[in-house]
């Protein structure tokens, strides 16, 4: 493997979202936006990491990936707005 910097990028992506991950499984009462916000910037990372070394099925994964995590960052707001 080559350290670009698109790699580099990517392999920062995934720690965010596996410490979101461990936080999730941790935590005692989980904040949702913080959740949903670890998860949407490490998966927006991996996207752009994905458009220098493309793979359909990561960038797949990926694209709905932060689709959720947008939503989930919407309720949380929402909910908090009311």
């Amino acid at each position: 493997m080559i350290f670009d910097l698109a790699n580099i990028i990517g392999l920062v992506g995934s720690f965010i979202m596996v410490v979101a991950y461990a936080y999730s499984n941790v935590a005692k009462q989980l904040n949702f936006t913080l959740f949903n916000l670890l998860n949407l910037v490490g998966s927006l990372l991996l996207i752009w990491s994905l458009t220098e070394h493309f793979n359909m099925a990561s960038m797949a994964l990926e694209v709905v990936w932060a689709a959720i995590a947008l939503l989930g960052l919407i309720k949380a707001y929402k909910r908090k707005s009311a």
